[in-house]
């Protein structure tokens, strides 16, 4: 096994010679495979780095830096770039309108894997605003890849609205280097690490409302509530296997990032406010989530409301804090990660069955895809967090560190909406599984390049909701203090 730096070289090379090989032999059947075979590496290398960081390894001339935060959020995301991979296969090779360009989609798809592989292990907070907007770039171009008006609509929206909060980013950024500039001189090598040493001495107003701009700007990227207005469009228009990696890749992306400068200001010893506009988001969140769900009629549009409750769960793991919260909420990450790309596999292969993306048109699912339809009706269950699958332990230690941690009140509110989530997200599934058969019938097949990922999902989300290996608790305990987030006093 190669060691923690040479195996990030090599998950980063991997997607970037993809992207070339793919440009330049410009065959579609050549491209999809030289992107499943990057994928499949960069798993393979991420599948354990997580575990063989210890401490943190700052190389590069001091530009990249990796530690187990930023190997499990690598981790996390190699995953559903080797699961949306594999479904793609079988997804676009059924879209008729972009089979001459398809070499196009992996060269971008790879490009869309390589800046969300890059973000995590940026040592510098300006480069990592860098590689985020990257992933906005060139994710707006798969988004918009069908060249539908309303694929293209929800690219713009998705541009225009992202861009602007990055925007907000970027100025909280800067703020946070000019509070830095009071103590350590005009010019400094603005890294983590020196930021959380120089906050202590920077004034408490200037870290807040430099934070307070970070948290909208890349909260609009987590698609945090009210910043989220542009996730239901681009998840819900673009092809299945980028909806899976915009939900269950890059919102993590994003998330990192905020919580690494959640650590700046616990730093600062002004953790109880970030830690309790963390708090406040993330129960706003649940709250337009559970409406929305409620109200859906397109397959996609629900999934997408879907991660806006589940990045605010995240939300409220880490705005508990302490080792509780923020192992729920690392635990959480890697189940939404699964379990949203499979809901989006199962929403894409039914959207091509029935040609139709609104569920009122998918009616007794289970009757004609035994196979694909069990699986993707044990993912709803899971992704509502129902027992025995992952996401209910995931997000029942969150609510046992509300409890724990005296914010009762936001756990309560959690635990209620989760309740009205759970029945109104149940209910949809239940008219596509039991209500009257559908005037005609479904036509198209699913192929094993579009069951397989869904099988690969649904395993561990049940092996992990029946058994936790020691390993992995123990690995949360190593980031949560090494995030240094803890109980709000």
């Amino acid at each position: 096994m190669p060691t923690p730096i040479l195996s990030i070289w090599l998950i980063l090379a991997m997607p970037g010679a993809a992207i070339l090989l793919a440009l330049l032999i410009a065959r579609p059947r050549w491209a999809e495979y030289l992107n499943l075979v990057a994928a499949t590496v960069v798993f393979a290398l991420a599948v354990s780095l997580p575990w063989r960081v210890h401490g943190t390894l700052v190389w590069f001339g001091g530009y990249l830096m990796l530690d187990a935060f930023a190997a499990w959020v690598t981790l996390c995301t190699a995953t559903v770039y080797l699961l949306a991979s594999i479904y793609a296969l079988g997804y676009m090779r059924g879209m008729a309108q972009a089979r001459g360009r398809l070499h196009h989609f992996y060269a971008l798809f790879a490009a869309f894997g390589l800046t969300m592989l890059l973000a995590p292990v940026q040592n510098n907070p300006g480069l990592y605003w860098i590689c985020i907007d990257l992933t906005t770039i060139v994710s707006a171009f798969l988004v918009g890849f069908q060249r539908e008006p309303e694929c293209i609509e929800a690219a713009w929206k998705y541009i225009v609205l992202v861009s602007a909060g990055l925007a907000l980013a970027l100025l909280g950024t800067v703020l946070f280097y000019w509070g830095g500039t009071f103590t350590l001189g005009p010019a400094y090598a603005m890294t983590w690490a020196s930021l959380r040493e120089v906050a202590p001495h920077v004034a408490p107003p200037l870290l807040v409302v430099s934070f307070l701009l970070v948290l909208i700007g890349f909260g609009t990227k987590v698609g945090l509530a009210p910043m989220h207005t542009w996730l239901p469009d681009a998840h819900s228009e673009g092809p299945a296997p980028v909806s899976a990696m915009l939900s269950g890749a890059l919102l993590n992306c994003a998330m990192i990032g905020v919580v690494r400068y959640l650590g700046v200001l616990e730093h600062a010893g002004l953790g109880f406010l970030p830690q309790m506009l963390m708090i406040v988001l993330g129960s706003f969140s649940l709250l337009v989530a559970a409406l929305f769900i409620t109200r859906q009629s397109g397959a996609k549009r629900l999934m997408a409301y879907s991660s806006v409750e589940h990045m605010g769960v995240v939300a409220l793991g880490f705005g508990f804090g302490g080792p509780l919260g923020v192992a729920g909420a690392l635990f959480h990450m890697l189940n939404h990660s699964l379990n949203k790309s499979l809901m989006f596999f199962g929403a894409g292969n039914m959207m091509h069955a029935y040609d139709s993306k609104n569920m009122q048109a998918m009616r007794r699912v289970g009757d004609y895809f035994p196979a694909t339809g069990s699986i993707w009706l044990a993912g709803a269950v899971a992704i509502t967090g129902a027992p025995p699958f992952a996401l209910f332990l995931s997000e029942f230690t969150i609510l046992r560190a509300g409890f724990s941690g005296g914010q009762w009140w936001a756990a309560l509110w959690m635990g209620l909406l989760l309740v009205v989530i759970f029945v109104g997200f149940l209910a949809h599934f239940r008219n596509m599984y039991y209500g009257e058969a559908p005037p005609v019938p479904p036509h198209r097949t699913i192929s094993a390049w579009q069951t397989v990922p869904m099988w690969l999902s649904i395993v561990p989300l049940l092996l992990l909701g029946l058994w936790l290996p020691n390993g992995l608790w123990a690995l949360f305990e190593h980031i949560a203090a090494g995030i240094s987030v803890g109980v709000i006093p």
